[in-house]
């Protein structure tokens, strides 16, 4: 995509290929920005900390909530679950429960369709 501006822009340059080049730039990046969300991930390691620390903490939970309610016993495990189910929806761009569409890009493939 880039070839097929940058060739015009130099042979003719005039304020309106340059309006075509920086809104080809902004493509680019924008599709860089989205290669890059699916390279940097949340590591293994930092996985096993996460899940380490939810471990030991409803461990230490269950012996300091002895004889005490029952629902005590559910309010940690649930909120820890939660958070790291959020985490996780949040790793995988095009999995889960959140999903955030490229309408950036979504418009600029309808305008070139339409012409």
């Amino acid at each position: 995509m880039w070839s097929a501006v940058v060739t015009p822009a130099e042979a003719r340059a005039t304020p309106i290929t340059a309006l075509v080049v920086s809104g080809m730039n902004d493509v680019l990046n924008s599709q860089g920005y989205t290669q890059a969300a699916w390279w940097n991930r949340i590591p293994t390691a930092a996985w096993l900390l996460l899940v380490a620390i939810c471990i030991f903490c409803n461990l230490l939970m269950g012996l300091v909530a002895r004889g005490k309610s029952a629902f005590l016993f559910v309010i940690l495990p649930v909120a820890l679950a939660i958070s790291l189910s959020l985490i996780a929806d949040i790793d995988s761009p095009r999995r889960g429960f959140i999903h955030v569409r490229p309408q950036n890009l979504e418009s600029l493939t309808e305008s070139m369709r339409s012409q």
